[in-house]
């Protein structure tokens, strides 16, 4: 039992990690608030990490009230889910992530609510974390797999808070190549949970149909 849940919670871990990818959003964060200073730089990193995880565990909690409205199966989720998390990946592979951004004549105007939109969502809570959320909830059948599950959640929003006010210092020391290269890294992660989420998702609805 405590091998499943240090295996369920070192998955969650590490497919929110590279689903949320503190890194890649650390340069976006870094070029929209390069006009504030170190504590308006603070202050928005902290908004934006606890807005981001506050929608996370809602979608966590609701997405199966959400599948029963709209008549979704958990399966085809996991399909649907799969796909996203590997073009996702693909992108962070070729290390051209698509992010966000704010024109420079629009970044004064959206000083106050950028750690609301776009750093909390859609940058750090978006649709693959999200997906994985959701997805994960469900296969956490136990109160003690539910509760690794947020406490997994809670420590990457940390280490994604702790990322962020120390953008400044890690981008200098990664530069471009480094923050390139634990892009594709990562990428390559998220492309193999996506192949296990695909296949999860598609073996009971293929043995469904052979019925």
């Amino acid at each position: 039992m405590n091998n499943e849940l240090l295996a369920f919670g070192l998955l969650a871990f590490t497919s929110f990690f590279t689903l949320i990818n503190p890194l890649g959003t650390m340069t976006i964060f870094m070029t929209m608030t390069s006009t504030l200073d170190d504590a308006e730089r603070t202050r928005t990193a902290k908004k934006a990490t606890i807005a981001a995880l506050i929608t996370i565990l809602a979608f966590a909690f609701s997405g199966q009230l959400l599948f029963k409205f709209f008549g979704i199966s958990v399966n085809s989720f996991r399909i649907v889910g799969g796909v996203i998390f590997f073009i996702m990946g693909l992108d962070m592979l070729k290390a051209r992530l698509v992010h966000t951004k704010v024109k420079k004549s629009e970044v004064k105007a959206y000083v106050n609510d950028i750690s609301i939109t776009p750093l909390a969502i859609p940058m750090i809570c978006g649709p693959g974390a999200i997906t994985n959320a959701i997805v994960l909830m469900e296969d956490a059948n136990t109160i003690p797999h539910k509760i690794i599950l947020i406490a997994a959640l809670t420590v990457v929003m940390l280490l994604t808070y702790i990322i962020l006010y120390s953008s400044s210092r890690i981008l200098k020391v990664l530069g471009e190549t480094g923050n390139n290269v634990m892009m594709r890294l990562m990428g390559l992660i998220v492309m193999v949970i996506a192949v296990e989420f695909f296949f999860s998702g598609l073996k009971p609805i293929v043995a469904e149909m052979i019925k």
